[in-house]
């Protein structure tokens, strides 16, 4: 059903009417900062909708590093400390 003309300058005119010619700045002005910050509020819900159902992918586990094998190069432990008796 479109608008017809008449319709938009009938409400043009209870507008002013009720409002008067002086509150119509302060009143656009208050619709234009309700529309941004309805603008900003759907775009951050719809970023936070996005980021949530992106899959997460967990870091992979460091592995701790091995301990080295002992080489059979070194000494047995306990077979080099002298004991104080032994001097």
């Amino acid at each position: 059903m479109p608008i017809h003309p008449f319709w938009i300058v009938a409400i043009i005119v209870i507008v002013l009417i009720i409002f008067g010619p002086g509150r119509l700045p302060e009143l656009g002005a208050g619709i234009g900062k309700a529309m941004r910050e309805f603008r900003k509020a759907t775009s951050e819900l719809t970023s936070e909708v996005t980021h949530s159902t992106q899959p997460v992918t967990p870091p992979p586990a460091a592995t701790p590093p091995a301990a080295p094998a002992p080489s059979e190069s070194a000494p047995a432990q306990g077979s080099e400390s002298a004991s104080p008796s032994n001097r």
